[in-house]
């Protein structure tokens, strides 16, 4: 898929992205493929796709109350989400969705894996593993369900010493924030290291300096992004946020020794109030386009911020540039094709 420059889509506040195709807008743009921005919510456990392409969004309204964590598999033309709260505590797939084309379609759920986790707060996916960071405990946990056709199972749980949040998978290498910090974890050949229930401890771990408390990350290019939600609560919790761009990522990170400092001279950092950047969740990086879209839970009640030129614009407290409110925001999956 051939997609241009990042480009914002006007009144209705969604993003959009031009690119060739003998498909037609009738605005004279023409497009082609898929560029779809996947958004799951606290506030009723409903996804949100927005369509980058072409403009518009349509909600899918599922059987979870609460929802943190989301991946899209063309396989099976649907998404997986971590389903939280009381009642709901495992993974849900709905399958078949772009049968749907109505502005709000009302889900019925096609596979529920089993009951295991209790504070899911990112989903990552590398082949038939799906792994779920929870940080019920103080010490973090790795839910690793193993996909089988049309059924999940829960093939071990890997506890680790730090709490939890962000988790991304880089070829077989799984990085995690490390939660109340702002330090970056890795572990090596993560599902065939970790096959049974066990404490273990991260293959390497830094400090990613200039960040007061990471959370979300997402790796694309050999461009890793962090963002940092500062304080969680006060007087400016709501405008304290940033992003960090970290280009030649693995160079970067294998540069530094375990328990040394990656120097914020290596990196790019957004802030300011201009950003809209207050606490920012969850984040995922499109090298095609250089595009940052951010799951924002704090500032103007949840929203979605899209920037563009990340890697070359030089940071600083720069506008997004396009916004979408969604209440409640937790996590975002980008889906291109």
């Amino acid at each position: 898929m051939n997609i241009s420059k990042f480009l914002f889509a006007g009144a209705l506040g969604l993003f959009t992205l031009a690119s060739c195709s003998d498909d037609d807008d009738n605005t004279g743009t023409v497009i082609v493929g898929t560029a779809d921005l996947y958004a799951t919510s606290h506030a009723d456990g409903n996804v949100t796709k927005y369509d980058l392409l072409r403009g518009g969004s349509t909600v899918y309204t599922t059987a979870a109350t609460d929802a943190e964590g989301i991946y899209y598999s063309p396989d099976d033309d649907g998404f997986t989400i971590a389903a939280r709260g009381a009642t709901q505590t495992s993974l849900q797939s709905y399958f078949g969705i772009s049968d749907f084309i109505e502005a709000t379609v009302d889900l019925n759920v096609d596979v529920t894996g089993p009951s295991a986790l209790q504070s899911p707060r990112d989903l990552a996916v590398n082949g038939n593993i799906y792994v779920v960071s929870d940080n019920a405990n103080d010490d973090g946990r790795f839910f690793v369900f193993e996909k089988d056709g049309d059924s999940f199972e829960l093939r071990n749980t890997v506890t680790v010493e730090f709490a939890v949040w962000g988790i991304e998978f880089v070829g077989d290498d799984l990085y995690a924030v490390v939660d109340s910090s702002s330090d970056l974890a890795v572990f090596t050949d993560f599902a065939s290291s970790n096959m049974t229930d066990a404490t273990v401890a991260a293959s390497k771990r830094i400090t990613v300096e200039g960040i007061v408390r990471t959370h979300g990350l997402d790796f694309d290019g050999d461009t890793m992004i962090m963002t940092d939600i500062a304080a969680a609560s006060g007087g400016d919790f709501d405008t304290d946020g940033a992003f960090h761009v970290i280009s030649d990522f693995e160079s970067k990170f294998d540069a530094v020794e375990n328990g040394g400092t990656l120097s914020v001279t290596n990196q790019i950092r957004y802030e300011g109030s201009a950003t809209l950047l207050g606490n920012p969740v969850n984040v995922v990086y499109d090298a095609d386009t250089d595009a940052v879209y951010v799951a924002e839970l704090a500032n103007g009640g949840g929203q979605v911020l899209a920037y563009g030129n990340v890697s070359t614009a030089g940071g600083g407290n720069v506008a997004p540039s396009s916004a979408a409110s969604l209440a409640g925001v937790s996590s975002l999956y980008l889906y291109k094709d």
